[in-house]
């Protein structure tokens, strides 16, 4: 699996590296040598994952971390450092890090990383789709049917449900008044 990614680091040369390895991996690499150009790229482009190195001047990797995993929770980012220790790599997971890796980095074990945090957002959208989708079908699960009244009937329920007043369901007997009712409660 393939994605968008987002190197930060201070090194350029680094960077350039890591775009050349990656993208002949399948990846559609950009990279910024500074944690705030990398925010603001990040505002008007959609990344899959972000890379960054830890030691960076100005701006550190586990404050972009920290501040990416604020404002887009959705996009896991990847640090990498040449100083690994056990507490920096805990630093990394507590600042909301995917993953950690050491320096020299291995083009071939990144990209592995890289191809797992993509699938990770990936599947992470989708649970979150499908929640969103299950609980759309379960505002109205005992109002079965797909036809013009039924859809009415749909939108008056949802139309009326945040209202505090108090709700009369008239109809002939066996029409399904009590389930009307039940789904009104319910939501």
């Amino acid at each position: 699996m393939t994605g968008a990614v987002l190197i930060v680091d201070d090194d350029a040369a680094m960077c350039e590296m890591l775009v050349k390895g990656l993208s002949r991996k399948g990846f559609a690499c950009r990279f910024r040598t500074a944690g705030d150009e990398a925010l603001a790229l990040m505002e008007s482009e959609p990344f899959d994952v972000v890379v960054t190195d830890l030691n960076m001047r100005a701006m550190n990797g586990l404050e972009l971390c920290a501040r990416i995993v604020a404002n887009r929770p959705d996009v896991p980012v990847v640090v990498i450092t040449a100083f690994g220790s056990l507490e920096t790599a805990v630093g990394a997971i507590r600042a909301g890090a995917y993953d950690f890796i050491t320096k020299p980095v291995e083009v071939e074990a990144l990209a592995l990383t890289l191809a797992r945090a993509v699938e990770h957002r990936a599947l992470r959208e989708e649970v979150r789709r499908l929640r969103h989708a299950l609980a759309e079908t379960r505002r109205f699960d005992e109002l079965i049917g797909e036809s013009a009244p039924m859809k009415q009937l749909h939108a008056l329920v949802a139309q009326i449900v945040d209202s505090s007043a108090s709700v009369l369901v008239t109809g002939e007997s066996g029409t399904g008044k009590e389930l009307v009712a039940r789904a009104l409660h319910r939501l």
